[in-house]
């Protein structure tokens, strides 16, 4: 029943990608990272209804001005300061939890392999942290979602195919592992 399973996380991601087109990017992205005040407003306003948003905007001004001088950090600057440490405490949460999913058990692969499969799941966990972080503050979390779930859906696709396939040809197992690699990056990125 792991067909079934990988299909169902496919189908979610499929309803939040037909329903993201209709929201609003974040009116602080729109603001402090784009510097676009209209576009600010005009998101609040689809966001929240009809009203007088002055303050929250003004609010949102107020923090610009005062992080505009703030440096952005690096990836070890981050993990160096102790501020944000319950932050990283989640995010390895989460990361803990993706080694539990059972996607390595879809690639029925032999057991001498696992061990590998689950250093590679780590590593492909790291680059997408890595990536994300990088690219983030350049395009937004938007796009960010809207590229990791059509690669997430794509992967999927493809993850299901190479399984089906995977009795006739031996080769199909280690594209599968290597399709949950990717699906793990996207799912870094995106989600």
């Amino acid at each position: 029943t792991w067909n079934m399973l990988l299909s169902f996380s496919g189908l979610v991601a499929l309803i939040q990608l037909l329903f993201l087109p209709f929201f609003p990017e974040s009116p602080p992205y729109l603001l402090m990272q784009k510097g676009d005040k209209a576009a600010c407003l005009k998101a609040m306003k689809q966001l929240w209804g009809e009203g007088n948003y002055h303050i929250e905007f003004d609010d949102m001004l107020k923090e610009k001005a005062i992080t505009k001088g703030t440096k952005i950090m690096n990836v070890l600057e981050v993990l160096k300061e102790p501020s944000v440490y319950p932050q990283l405490g989640t995010m390895l949460l989460l990361l803990l939890s993706l080694q539990f999913c059972g996607l390595g058990a879809t690639a029925n692969l032999q057991e001498s392999i696992i061990p590998y499969v689950s250093l590679g799941v780590a590593i492909s966990e790291l680059v997408s942290i890595i990536f994300c972080s990088s690219i983030i503050d350049r395009f937004g979390r938007r796009i960010l979602l809207w590229g990791g779930y059509l690669l997430m859906a794509l992967i999927l696709v493809l993850l299901e195919t190479s399984l089906l396939l995977s009795d006739q040809f031996l080769g199909m197992r280690y594209c599968s592992v290597i399709l949950i690699f990717l699906f793990l990056i996207a799912y870094g990125i995106g989600p």
